[in-house]
């Protein structure tokens, strides 16, 4: 006789004699995976800072790759002759000294007449304002000095107010394309060349360059026009006078 209450004996027919459980019961297996474990302290920062090196490093090295690239353009140009038929031959000003040009001067000055009398021209526009102290601009030293050798008056033209090679050929655009004139012979030194290229098409003429001492180039000076070549290409040459003076 089962007492009210009592427990269910343990064995009983089909049964292997083990207790019975009731209810649900927790899945017996592994622990559950907890992740990989929490960064440590300052390891974000750590990864950001790696990432910026390598974004810096890349940087770096494509702007030295540019600047490589440009200074090779900027010596090939040095030891290029462009020389052919234009509207005008322009030459670049440099010092002069009371109204004598000096040697850099007078040397673009030599090549300006040689290309006239070859008849790759029919002006000559000479450029070039007046620095500080100076008496004659250089344009006007440049005018004496051809006239002194028979290059007829009708056959010069003066730019007189630039201080710089961009305010000159800015000048030296405007009144030559009033006159219906685009293409343009420059005369300067062999590592000037790429760069006076550059600002002449900037300022809307057809440029080509005629050097004066190609093979005279110093490395101090490639590399100044690297540099101006390089940042005017990008901001342009009209941006960068105005920043550089």
């Amino acid at each position: 006789m089962a007492w009210p209450g009592a427990s269910a004996p343990s064995g009983g027919p089909g049964r292997s004699g083990s207790t019975v459980l009731t209810g649900e019961h927790s899945a017996v297996g592994p622990p559950p995976d907890p992740g990989p474990p929490p960064p440590a302290p300052g390891a974000r920062a750590r990864r950001w800072r790696r990432r910026l090196v390598r974004v810096v490093a890349l940087l770096l090295l494509l702007a030295l790759s540019y600047l490589a690239v440009t200074f090779l353009q900027v010596w090939r140009a040095s030891s290029r002759d462009d020389t052919a038929r234009a509207d005008a031959i322009v030459v670049l000003g440099a010092a002069q000294y009371d109204g004598r040009p000096s040697p850099v001067l007078e040397a673009r000055l030599g090549h300006a007449l040689d290309l006239y009398e070859q008849g790759l021209a029919p002006r000559i526009v000479v450029t070039g304002g007046r620095q500080d102290g100076d008496t004659f601009t250089e344009a006007t030293s440049g005018y004496n000095w051809l006239r002194s050798r028979g290059v007829p008056d009708e056959a010069i033209l003066k730019e007189v107010d630039g201080h710089n090679t961009f305010e000159s050929l800015l000048a030296a655009s405007r009144f030559l394309r009033a006159r219906g004139h685009d293409e343009v012979l420059l005369v300067s030194d062999g590592y000037h060349a790429l760069r006076v290229a550059g600002i002449a098409r900037e300022v809307g003429l057809e440029p080509y360059v005629s050097t004066v001492n190609p093979d005279s180039s110093s490395i101090g000076a490639l590399g100044r026009e690297t540099f101006a070549v390089a940042v005017g290409r990008v901001i342009g040459y009209g941006r960068l006078t105005r920043i550089t003076g």
